[in-house]
Formats: C-alpha cells, sequence, structure tokens
C-alpha cells in the first residue's frame, strides 16, 4: 500500500474525479423532496490550504483543481462539473484559488434544509480540526472514530434515502479486505443505501483481485467509474482513481461517462489511459 497523508494531495486528479461523482450522486437525491442522510467514512479535516507546506510540497493540485479552474468557457461545463466548481469558488471569494473543501465540505454544501450528514475520522488532530468545521452546525455530526465501525454504528438511518462515501487511505495491507467486510457490514443493515467507494488503479491485479472480492458479496447492481491519466500496468504505481457506486440511480452510468470523458483531456498530459464506465454486477 502507500502513504496518502491527504492535506499533501489535496485537490489533485483523483480528488476531482472522487468529487465530480460525489456531486453528481447528491444532486440525484436531490431530485426528491424527501430527506436524505449522507454518511462519510474517513473524513480528513473538510478543508485544504493549497497555499500550506503540505500542499505546496508537491503541489498536486496544479494538474487537478487548478485546470478545471482556469478552463475557459464555464457554460460548456457538465452541470454536475459546473455545481462541484460552483462549489469550489465559494470557498475562494478573493477569485483565487487557495482553499480546497474535501468532502465533507462538499457534502455540506449539497445538503437541503431537512438532510443530514454523519462524518467518522481516526485520526485525533484532523478530527478536532473536523469538529471545529462544523461547529454549531445541527446538521452535521463528527466522530472521533473508525470508518467501518462507524458504518456498523450508524446505519441504518432513520432517513430511508441516502449515500454512504468509503474513501479510506489505502495505507494498510488489509485495507482491502477491511473495505470490502465494512461494506458487507453495511449493505446488511441498509440495503437500499448508495454506496461510493474511492480506489486508486495501482495494478491491473490489485484492481481485479479488489472486483473479484466485490462479486463475492453477491451484492448486486455495482458500477465502476474510472478515469486513467496513464496505461493500467502490472506494477504498483498510480495511474488514475476510480469509484465503486452500488445501487446507483437511474442513467447515472451513463451521465458519469460523460462528465468523465469531459474531463479526461483536462486531466491527462500523456493522452494515455482513458475513461472506463461499466456495470461490475449488473442489478
Amino acid at each position: 500500500m502507500f502513504g496518502y497523508r491527504h492535506n499533501f494531495h489535496a485537490g489533485n486528479y483523483a480528488d476531482v474525479v472522487k468529487h465530480v461523482v460525489l456531486t453528481s450522486l447528491l444532486q440525484a437525491l436531490q431530485q426528491k423532496n424527501k430527506p436524505f442522510y449522507l454518511q462519510d467514512s474517513h473524513g480528513g479535516i473538510g478543508l485544504y490550504d493549497l497555499s500550506s507546506h503540505e500542499a505546496d510540497k508537491n503541489r498536486e493540485y496544479l494538474s487537478g483543481i487548478s485546470r478545471l479552474w482556469q478552463a475557459p468557457n464555464p457554460i460548456a461545463h457538465p452541470a454536475a462539473v459546473q455545481r462541484y466548481l460552483d462549489i469550489v469558488r465559494s470557498f475562494n471569494s478573493s477569485g483565487e484559488l487557495r482553499y480546497y473543501p474535501g468532502s465533507p465540505r462538499l457534502g455540506r454544501a449539497l445538503l437541503r434544509a431537512n438532510d443530514r450528514m454523519v462524518v467518522t475520522e481516526l485520526n485525533t488532530i484532523d478530527c478536532e480540526i473536523l469538529k471545529r468545521e462544523f461547529n454549531g452546525d445541527k446538521q452535521v455530526t463528527v466522530h472521533l472514530q473508525d470508518g467501518y465501525q462507524g458504518i456498523k454504528a450508524y446505519l441504518p438511518p432513520a432517513e430511508r434515502r441516502g449515500l454512504v462515501l468509503i474513501d479510506p487511505a489505502y495505507e494498510l495491507k488489509d485495507e482491502y479486505t477491511r473495505l470490502v467486510c465494512g461494506l458487507q457490514n453495511g449493505y446488511q443493515r441498509w440495503s437500499t443505501g448508495i454506496y461510493a467507494i474511492w480506489y486508486p488503479l495501482m495494478s491491473k491485479p490489485i484492481r481485479d483481485d479488489f472486483f473479484e472480492a466485490l462479486k463475492a458479496t453477491g451484492i448486486r447492481k455495482i458500477l465502476t467509474a474510472e478515469l486513467s491519466i496513464s496505461p493500467l500496468q502490472a506494477e504498483k504505481s498510480m495511474c488514475g482513481s476510480g469509484m465503486i457506486i452500488i445501487n446507483a440511480p437511474w442513467l447515472l452510468d451513463q451521465q458519469l461517462k460523460s462528465e468523465l470523458e469531459w474531463l479526461w483531456p483536462l486531466l491527462s498530459d500523456s493522452k494515455e489511459g482513458g475513461v472506463n464506465v461499466e456495470w461490475l454486477v449488473p442489478e
């Protein structure tokens, strides 16, 4: 596995992919008047300063959100991409790109008055920062807790509709095993919820093993959406990222394909890799 302290990677191309997909999913949930529930398993600190020492070390945001920020002709942006970019802009009122909203902040921006969000974060320092970020917000609850334990603890929610985002750092050797187990626990408790799982494209064998483990759960209606900036090889090097979506809303596959194909030439320097959206397990 690899170290993924998110302060060093905020706003990179993988964040753009993940957060455009998240925006698309939450916009789909907004289509009905009934309230929805959002749970974020690995919350981080919520909002990232791209001028910080950590973010400035590798400046990964320059090949991610910065390219979208500077892209011309906003009318041509797909609707979910434009909404995502509008949210990022709302944290940068000066007109200069400095702050990047992580998934808790992005999710909060898409909650309506009757919607609710629960966020778990295991890192003590990060959790304290996150709690301060949402201090006094009655629609958001932050817990110092392992994300997979949080899935056990807070599902099913009182709301009948909603989304669970699972976004681990993949630092542990058994992360994929823990993830699949956590997903099974969540699905057993709340089989009608939407589950969105971010994963790095590290190598073909790792991805194939992960996909086989997902198929073995017996869960149906599993969609994969990937954007790669270089070809998927046998060695362990990150060449892109993907999202697993369980119980995807109707026509989401077509929407994500259009959005990611729009993003790909903006995020890929080599013009290698590409976009792949397909059903891993049909309904």
